[in-house]
């Protein structure tokens, strides 16, 4: 029988760096001749991706999956809950919708998906010589552990040797990882093979002392101290830095408006990766000022997120920064924004049976209870951004009518979106992944701005993910003891 290895990373909290590590473990192990798969059995987020067969799945184990060379499968996700409220979460298991539940619901619900999760961890070891596991928030969080599907109990379930990583940025990373270690049960706290120090900046010499006395008290060696580093690479939802970005200090100046329920913004790093773009992210009218760009991105709930639009003010200055010919762009829960009217007759996103829109496009949603989620390629139609292709997806749950010229053409199926003037709004994810729209979006607002921007040969995003993905594996080899985590790998896949 095939004895496939396997490296689990959690974290002692949301925010330790788990994603990142697995991902540059996968890149480390891909680079070192094996088949790597990326595994977390339940993520929450609303960063989500459309496999090539339509499935829908997590975006930090696409990013994984990318850094192995792997294309995304929905078993390297099994579980994606993608919050709809503060109490409940639409719950899709593997790739498909299994249905709305409250957050107590899914507490009693998560013990009948341990055969669906084990057998796609299992499909995946058949095929793969090293899985490399991401665990969720931290496995001391006491109060969830009988039903633990995600931490120490899948650990369990299969076997899995566990790196705990802690955040020393936050501060407190002694007192993370030894409080951790110690609210584990002991057979728990054995499974746990190294601590990672992530996030160090400094002089690793004054470090050393609290490393000695981590390692003597718990009986758990160190392997490594990640530095911290600056790469672009993608981040999960609420806890990404990028989000954080206020100030854009380049030729052009994006603005993204930061809506609360805020989703797959990933949608911006071609922008973000041009010299010449400024990206920042907006939460107050104050802060909007006056940018060459407004960006409004997918949201899980357009119609809340509409409304607090509305109420903050941003709403009002949307509108007037396109009445006074700025440009606006729309991007699927964004782009149902702008139409004239939202309908919602079996009130699928809200109790309202409808609600008027932005009104700066001529079109009309309707939300329905069935997802389209596809993966499309599509070439642009609108005017000054006519002619770029797009490689990218939708996952939506609205159908829109437009009265007015469309934003593209998707190939097969016809139009998308809706363009009127300066404002572009569009249901596809992904646009600036190939870098083409990039090219002619920059293009049209330095001409707009009547200034000139040194020419920049479009990076297709595979490529530049492919440079930051070596240079992340180059960082954490350097940070990591490899040959430990090579070891115990194997002393865990050769138990009986």
């Amino acid at each position: 029988m095939k004895k496939t290895r396997c490296i689990m990373v959690q974290g002692t909290m949301s925010g330790a760096g788990k994603s990142i590590l697995c991902t540059a473990l996968c890149r480390i192990f891909r680079q070192d001749g094996y088949k790597v798969a990326p595994f977390k059995s339940q993520n929450m987020a609303l960063n989500s991706y459309i496999t090539r067969d339509n499935l829908e799945m997590g975006r930090a184990q696409v990013v994984q999956a990318e850094a192995a060379g792997k294309e995304p499968d929905v078993r390297m996700n099994p579980v994606l809950l993608k919050p709809s409220s503060d109490t409940g979460s639409q719950v899709i298991v593997l790739g498909e919708v299994r249905g709305q539940m409250s957050a107590m619901e899914y507490f009693r619900y998560k013990k009948e998906l341990v055969p669906e999760v084990k057998a796609a961890f299992d499909g995946l070891a058949e095929e793969n010589d090293i899985i490399v596991i991401e665990g969720a928030g931290s496995p001391a969080e006491i109060n969830l552990r009988e039903s633990d599907i995600v931490n120490m109990g899948l650990a369990e379930l299969v076997n899995a040797p566990v790196l705990l990583a802690g955040d020393i940025d936050r501060g407190g990373v002694f007192a993370q990882l030894y409080g951790t270690a110690e609210l584990l049960d002991p057979e728990e706290k054995a499974r746990i093979e190294g601590f990672i120090i992530n996030k160090f900046r400094g002089d690793l010499d004054i470090l050393k002392p609290g490393l000695e006395m981590l390692e003597d008290k718990t009986g758990i060696p160190v392997a490594g101290s990640v530095p911290y580093f600056y790469l672009d690479i993608e981040d999960e939802d609420s806890l990404a830095p990028r989000l954080q970005n206020r100030a854009g200090g380049k030729a052009l100046d994006v603005a993204v408006i930061s809506i609360p329920r805020i989703s797959n913004f990933t949608d911006m790093g071609g922008l973000e990766a041009h010299p010449a773009v400024g990206v920042r992210y907006v939460r107050r009218p104050e802060d909007l000022k006056n940018p060459d760009l407004i960006i409004i991105p997918g949201t899980k709930s357009t119609v809340d997120d509409l409304i607090w639009m509305r109420e903050c003010g941003l709403e009002a200055l949307v509108q007037k920064h396109a009445a006074e010919g700025g440009p606006v762009i729309g991007i699927c829960g964004g782009y149902q924004m702008l139409g004239k009217t939202l309908l919602d007759p079996d009130h699928v996103e809200s109790s309202r049976d409808s609600i008027r829109g932005m009104g700066l496009i001529d079109a009309e949603t309707t939300f329905a209870g069935d997802k389209r989620r596809t993966r499309v390629k599509a070439e642009v139609t609108a005017g000054p951004l006519s002619g770029a292709v797009i490689d990218g997806y939708e996952i939506h749950m609205g159908r829109t009518v437009v009265n007015g010229a469309s934003f593209c053409t998707i190939e097969g199926e016809g139009d998308d979106g809706c363009w009127n003037g300066n404002v572009f709004g569009t249901y596809l994810h992904g646009l600036f992944d190939t870098g083409e729209l990039t090219e002619k979006l920059v293009s049209y607002l330095a001409d707009r701005k009547g200034i000139r921007v040194e020419a920049f040969r479009p990076v297709g995003r595979h490529e530049y993910m492919d440079q930051q993905y070596d240079q992340l594996a180059d960082i954490v080899r350097e940070a990591l003891d490899m040959d430990m985590i090579y070891r115990v790998m194997d002393e865990y896949a050769n138990q009986e």
